[in-house]
Formats: C-alpha cells, structure tokens, sequence
C-alpha cells in the first residue's frame, strides 16, 4: 500500500520493496508536504512535489511532465497533434496564426484563432491540403505581407511563398531559393516585409548575410554582411534591426570555435560564444557601411514597437532595449525570476502591449514574465509571471488579447493506442485576456510551484565542512562517502524495451524487445542493486539527450533548431550550442575534482586500416586474455577545449562499426594502470543498434560490455567509494506503456538501496544534480538547481558485495557478415524461464524481399564508418526495422496491421534529425 505522508524521512517512505509491485493502472499520488508560500515562490523542491507521480498525470498542480515541470497554462489552450511549433505569426488583422512545425505530419499550419482550431496544414505528405517539397522549416517566422495578402515561410534552401486567401487559407506555393554558399546553405532566419509590401528582407542565418528580396519575383536585390548566425530581425522607419546569435565576427588573437563553418568567438575552456550583436542596416542607402550594437549572448527574437527595439539576449537571460533614434542599447531587463539561478531561463520572444506592459517568454521555465514599460530609458518594473504549456516560443498581443505558441505543448502525449514514443510530439496554443497586475502575481506563485523554485534549493557548506560524510550530501561542499562517480551514457532505450519483463516493476512485456536473456546484466544489476521504473529522459532525440546529460539544459539554440537540424545536429562541435555556465566536467574542475571522458560528448574519431567491427571484436578477445594494447589505436578528440584535456585517447565515440567490449577493453587498460578519476564519463552506444551485428546481438555487446565494467570497478580497491549511474541519453527508439520518456536508468554502489523497487518520479536533471552534490559540484542553470537529488537511492550503510558479470546468452556475431576471423560468439545457455532471444538470423521465404528493401534502406542511414551520426535515420522507420528484426519477420510493429517496407512506414515523411550529409 502506498502512503502519502507529509514529510519523506525513512527509507520505507521512498521505497517500495521487492515483491510489491504497482499496478499498470495509474494511481493518483498528490504531494502532501506542508508549503510556506511567500513571494518568491514555494518552499517545496522540485522532486519531492511528484511523489510517485507518473509523466502524463493531471494532478492539483498541473500535469506531470519529463522535465521536473507540471504545466497548467493559464487562459484557454488548444493542443496539436502535429509535432512541435518551431514559431508562429499572427495574421495582420488578428484572425489567424500561421505556425511551422517539425517532427509531425505537416510543416506548416494555420489555425482560426476564433475558433482555436487547425484550418489547414501544409507540408509533403498526401494527407496534408496542400503539398510543398520540403518539411524543413527554419527557427523563425512565418512572415505575413503588412496587406495579408502573402505569407513566406522560412527553410533550409530558401523561403517558400503562399497566396493567402480571405478566409486565411494558403494556395499556390512558390519556392524563392537563396542558393547555398560552398557548403553553407541558406537556412533561413526571419523575414519581414518593406511597408509597402515590394521587399522582403530576410536573415541568412546559415550565410551570415542579409538580403532584400523583390516579393513579386524572387529576386535577391541586394545582400549586407553582418554578425554570426543572423536570427531576428524588424524594421523600424529605414533601418533593419537583426540579432546575430553567434555575435560579431572573430578577430585576430580571439579565441575561436567552429559553428557552422565559421569561426566565432568563443570562451576558452567551454567553447561558448562570448560576444552577441545587432546589425544595424539603412535600406534607404544599401551601400553604407553596417553599424553593430553589443547585446547579450545568444540574441534571437527582435521586436520593435513605439521607437524601441527589443531583443531577447537567451543565453544571458535578459532583454536589451535599443533605441532606435539613438542605435544604442539604453536598457537591460533581467528575466531571471528566482534568486537560486541567474541561468537557464531561455528568454526567446517578446511583445509590448497597447497598455504598457512588456511580455516575454521565458521558454525553459515555461512562464511568461510580465514587466510595465513606459520608454526606452526608463527603468522596466517587474510585475510576475503567468504560467504556460511545456515550452513556450512565440507571444503576440493584440490589444490586451495574448496569443502563446509552446514547441512542445503538453510533452511527447499524441494518442497512440499502441503505446507511447518520445516523436508522439505536441504543440499547444494558449490564449488569454491579460489579467490584471494583481492576479499576475497571485499566479507568480504557481509558476515558482511548478518549477520547484525554492529558497535554498542550492546550499553551500562554505569553506571547510566538518560534517559527516554520507552518500548524498545536502550542502554542497559537504563530504560524501563517494569519491568517484562513473557516468555510463547508452543509447534510446524506453523502461518497457529493456525491463518490461521484470514482475516487480511497472513493465509492460508485450513491449520488451530485449528481455533478460538479451540483458542478462542489466536484469541482474537491477535485482542486486535496484529497480528504478519511474525515471524519465528529456530528450526526443540524441542532440537533445547527450545536452540534457552534459549541461542540464537542451540549449534554446539546439531546441529550436529541430525544424531542419542543417546548421549542427550533435551540438559537440558547434559554439552556439553551448551554454555560458559550462558543463558537468567543467563544474567538477572548477570543484577541484578530476575527470576522465571516454568518448561522451566527443566529436573527432578516424580509424586506422582494418578496423573493421570483426577485427575489432577479435582484437578485444586478445586484449582481453594478454593485456596488449589493441592493434588498432583509434584516435578520437573534441572540438571543445576543456573535454579535451579530460578526453582519453582511443576510446571511440558513437560509431556502430565497434563493438562495446572493445571499447570496455580501451578503458579497463587505463583503469588498471591509472585508477579512475573523480567524474569518469562514457558513452556505450551500441544499444543503439543498426550496425553490422543484429539488433539483438548489438543489445547483448552493450550489456555485456556495461556488466564488464562493474564487475571490474566493484572487485577493485575503489569499489568502496564510488558510485555508477547507467542512463540513455533518450528513449526514442521505441514504446513504453506509460510515458515515451521513461527509461531504465541504474544506480550501482555500495551506498545504493540493493534489492529495492523505487518508484519515485526521477529524470536525467535529478540525476545530474545527485551526481553535482556527491561531488560538490555547483549546478549549471535554474533546471538542477531546482532538482532534488535522488538520496532515497541510497542508504547509509554500504554493502560492499561486489558484481559478478553474467555471460551474455545471445551470440554476439549474430548476423555479422562475414564472421570474424577468431570465430563465431559461443552465448552461454539462456534462461528457460524467460522470454527466448534470437539464435538465428530468422527471415522467413514470404519476407525476404521485404527484409532485402529495409537492408537496402539501412545501408544509407550512417550507421557505421567514419561518417556515422547518431540518429540519421527517421525514427518511424528505424523502430521498425529494428521490432522486425527482433521478431523474426513475423509480428507487426505494434498498433500496424502488418509488416511495412521502408517508405510505407507511418511516419516516413518525418525529416532526419541529420540531413547534412
């Protein structure tokens, strides 16, 4: 029986032992710890407001979502099925909204705003009313004509421009292409219109230019150089204002990283981008020179209304207002609502009422700040917040009538009777009457609630702390019985996939592809050390999860990049990707910890010749049973200055073309001869699958490979104070019956809860920040700031009872083709009690031709080689070529009639989340 007390104190509070199992039917569990409201917000940490609340619950505060965040939006909403809103545009007289969107079935949407309905949608599947060439969509616009006559929608090769009816439906689409520049394509920005309607002027977000574009035919009339990444962009009079997210061009003796091709300023150790800039251009003499007007970092959404300019600084958390008689920034506004974090708010639209008060959204704390604003150079005042939908993108006003767009409206919850995947994305429209400064207030407290802003979330030992050491300290600073922490990044694993088959947990095992005799380990893991089956990944995808895991954050940059993913996928190696606060790894340095990196975050690999996956397996064998170094040294680095440092040389990093016991090999040779760091970061990747092996087999090598790692760690002199965690960096690729978020996560220690069944909701941001509080270091932004640390996860009294490696019970080399020269993998005898895992490579007669086409299909996909990325492939697609490998070519993906080729997949029309190459 579950009880809900007001205060969680004993480990029977937090724990649910073995042998009690909940139930699949969801059981409303509100929190009930006492709160002392006060004005700043609430005296309740994040975590411990959910209980054993699941993602999806409405509960009195809200909906639960994966975040650590309930929403309950105020004013009325309206949520789409469509994917999630990259941005949004009024219709000149109010009546529409013209939305894009990605990873859904449309790129574009119009929607009555009388009516809070869908009216049409655009994109390139037959479904949709009108049919365009491309899905991607840019991180601005789309852009009305000031008459409403014409719409233009921004894209990676250019914009395409629509006829726009009375009754606000689009026809006749016509493609205006910005031809790309050596490699650097188009990639727009936003656009806006002349007065009269002649000229569009477009930011060039991939080319760093601007141009003037005759409306009538497409022409590019004209092109100005400006800053890094041109994003935002409003006229004012004769002057084009346009943020550069990338800030100013680099100069000599500037520290430099890459971001799209270009070389932009950047700090030394994190690679973040240090400067941001508005370029000031006069259209009425297109030859002069362009003036620059220093902002904050990260300078997206520009607006202008009664002679200001406003420009949200998203990395600085702040608004500059420039004046536009002056072209001086005259004013900045502080969007930093709770005194625990100055980060990690992600201010990125803005708009000014006919009233006075200044509205801006704050997308990461899913609220609206609302300011009174009289003039450019008169001081801003702070009135509160209004809480919104799960990431809020865009704000107009009309009169006092507000309009919000959210990019992911109430999380990853489009029905599915099958089961719930991570690309189930919504988006959501809010629209309210801006109440009065009282009631704003009033609801400042709730937005603090839902956020788990509380005073002292954050506590300081300061200097020496004479307090005694225990697993989870609650001051940082304070000591903790753990002295080296092992971080274990996999690949896109949904709770269900992996341990749906485990009694104890809240498992589905209709949806288990890799049961126990596929994971003996992590079975095992999860029986000595502890069961987690309410932990949630943030992330949709790998560009998103391997951020949330390094910075607490999916930056802005990369959230709203994901219309088209062409200027970077993997943030490793882009500037603009990278928050000003750091990461994890430099949060310990700065902490006066080590740290090692073997392969996470890591975007440099090349591979000598013959490095094949077979050779690579048999070098294992050898490494293995000599201790030789491998025969073939595989070098790899960063683009980022302090991970480099950090990194270890020859641990690759996500390439399916090696297999994970190698890479256990690579680092096992250096633990033995160097011990471990303080933080010591890995990225096993082949639960991925798609490489040479079969899905099954590449599920086994990761298995085996983390089960290695313990086994070695736990039977060392370190396994008395150290701590791992294995968690994948997104559950994507596949479905989970509760949430497409929640994932297997593992605690491993002597300190860990053993034997127990946690049902507690915790995440990725929980997770980072028990691993900042273990090793004092100080949290990056508002979001683990927030968090609360899983110290239920741990006792106070070790059990030192080391991890033997249970030998994996599904060959290895299934499907590898040719085998390896040292042999076929002999598996050990699988439990007969469980679930059967593949011995075969099984295709029956009647599905060759079909498992012929998806091999076709696979072999463009990068999964292996020197060029592989995480997740190039469509994720509909790449779930099922994966289900009907592991079911023989029998059994349909669940919730289809049957068995698909690779272009009849629902959901096939979905952009690649990669598509540079």
């Amino acid at each position: 029986m579950q009880v809900t007390r007001r205060r969680r104190t004993t480990e029977q509070d937090r724990i649910t032992f073995l042998g009690r199992r909940i139930g699949r039917r969801t059981t409303l569990v509100t929190a009930s710890i006492a709160v002392a409201l006060g004005v700043t917000g609430t005296a309740v940490a994040s975590t411990y407001q959910f209980g054993t609340q699941r993602v999806g619950q409405v509960t009195p505060r809200g909906q639960v979502i994966s975040s650590d965040q309930y929403i309950a939006p105020y004013g009325t909403r309206t949520v789409l099925d469509d994917g999630k809103i990259m941005s949004s545009s009024l219709s000149p007289d109010g009546a529409h909204l013209a939305a894009s969107l990605t990873d859904g079935d449309a790129a574009l949407v119009i929607m009555d705003l009388r009516t809070g309905q869908v009216k049409q949608r655009v994109g390139t599947s037959a479904a949709d009313g009108l049919r365009i060439k491309s899905n991607a969509v840019g991180q601005e616009g789309p852009t009305y004509s000031p008459d409403g006559k014409q719409l233009w929608l921004g894209q990676s090769e250019g914009y395409t421009k629509f006829t726009v009816g009375q009754d606000g439906t689009l026809s006749n689409p016509v493609a205006v292409p910005i031809p790309a520049v050596g490699s650097q394509h188009a990639l727009v920005g936003a656009a806006v219109f002349s007065a009269d309607g002649a000229i569009v002027y477009g930011a060039v977000n991939g080319q760093n230019r601007v141009v003037a574009i005759d409306a009538a035919t497409g022409t590019i009339t004209h092109t100005w150089t400006v800053g890094n990444a041109p994003r935002g962009i409003a006229l004012v009079g004769d002057k084009l204002y346009v943020s550069n997210e990338g800030g100013r061009p680099a100069r000599a003796g500037d520290t430099t990283i890459n971001s799209y091709g270009t070389q932009v300023p950047a700090d030394p150790a994190t690679g973040a981008t240090t400067t941001g800039t508005v370029s000031v251009i006069s259209v009425k003499n297109p030859s002069a020179a362009v003036d620059s007007i220093g902002v904050g970092l990260h300078p997206t959404s520009v607006y202008a209304k009664n002679g200001a300019v406003f420009v949200t600084n998203t990395a600085d958390n702040s608004v500059s207002v420039i004046d536009s008689r002056k072209d001086k920034a005259v004013q900045t506004i502080a969007t930093r609502p709770w005194p625990e974090a100055s980060v990690g708010y992600e201010p990125n639209a803005v708009t000014l009422t006919d009233d006075g008060r200044l509205l801006v959204t704050l997308g990461r704390a899913d609220a609206v700040a609302v300011y009174r604003y009289n003039a450019p150079q008169q001081p801003a005042s702070y009135i509160g917040l209004l809480p919104t939908d799960y990431f809020p993108a865009e704000i107009a006003a009309v009169g006092k009538k507000v309009v919000v767009s959210h990019t992911r409206g109430i999380d990853a919850r489009r029905p599915d009777s099958a089961g719930h995947a991570t690309h189930d994305t919504t988006s959501s429209l809010t629209q309210f009457t801006l109440p009065a400064d009282n009631v704003i207030r009033a609801q400042t407290k709730k937005v603090f609630q839902q956020n788990g802003w509380t005073p002292g979330s954050v506590a300081s030992a300061g200097g020496r702390s004479h307090a005694r050491p225990v697993p989870v300290p609650a001051r940082l600073g304070d000591p903790s019985t753990i002295k080296h922490v092992f971080l274990i990044v996999k690949e896109n694993r949904t709770y269900d996939q992996v341990l749906g088959d485990l009694p104890q947990g809240n498992g589905d095992p209709a949806l288990t592809q890799f049961g126990t005799n596929v994971t003996p380990n992590q079975h095992a893991l999860a029986q000595q050390f502890g069961l987690y089956d309410n932990f949630y990944d943030i992330g949709t995808n790998s560009a998103e999860g391997h951020n949330w895991l390094m910075q607490s954050d999916n930056p802005e940059y990369t959230e709203s990049s994901a219309g088209e993913y062409t200027r970077s996928y993997d943030t490793e190696d882009d500037a603009l990707g990278h928050q000003k606060s750091g990461f994890i790894w430099t949060g310990a340095q700065a902490a006066g910890k080590s740290v090692k990196d073997f392969g996470e975050f890591q975007s440099l690999e090349s591979k000598p010749s013959g490095a094949t996956w077979q050779n690579l397996y048999c070098d294992s064998k050898t490494m293995a049973a000599t201790g030789r170094p491998t025969a073939y040294p595989i070098k790899t680095g960063s683009a980022i200055p302090s991970l480099n440092k950090v990194s270890v040389p020859g641990f690759p990093l996500f390439d399916l073309g090696v297999p994970d016991i190698y890479k256990n090999e690579i680092w096992k040779q250096d633990f033995e001869k160097n011990g471990p760091a303080n933080l010591n970061m890995f990225w096993f990747s082949n639960d991925h699958t798609g490489g040479p092996a079969s899905p099954a087999a590449e599920v086994a090598d990761n298995d085996l490979a983390v089960g290695r790692m313990v086994d070695e760690i736990s039977h060392s002199k370190y396994w008395k104070d150290s701590a791992i965690f294995v968690v994948e960096d997104d559950s994507q690729a596949g479905l989970d019956h509760v949430d497409g978020h929640r994932a297997p996560v593992q605690v491993i220690s002597p300190w860990a809860a053993h034997g127990a069944v946690d049902h507690h909701y915790y995440s990725q941001i929980t997770m980072v920040r028990t691993i900042e509080q273990i090793l004092g270091i100080h949290p990056m932004n508002q979001k683990d700031s927030a968090a609360t640390p899983m110290a239920g996860a741990f006792t106070r009294k070790p059990d030192n009872t080391p991890f033997t490696a249970v030998p994996n019970r599904t060959s290895l080399t299934l499907g590898v083709s040719p085998q390896p020269s040292c042999g076929t993998d002999t598996p050990a005898p699988q439990d007969s009690a469980a679930a059967p895992a593949p011995t075969a490579v099984k295709v029956p007669a009647a599905a060759r031709q079909l498992a012929a086409r998806w091999q076709d299909w696979a072999s463009h996909q990068r999964l292996t080689g020197s060029k592989a990325v995480p997740d190039f492939a469509n994720p509909a697609q790449m779930n099922r070529y994966t289900w009907y490998q592991t079911h023989d070519w029998t059994t349909p993906y669940p919730g289809d009639p049957g068995l698909y080729a690779p272009h009849d997949v629902p959901g096939a029309y979905l952009p690649s989340p990669e598509n540079d190459g």
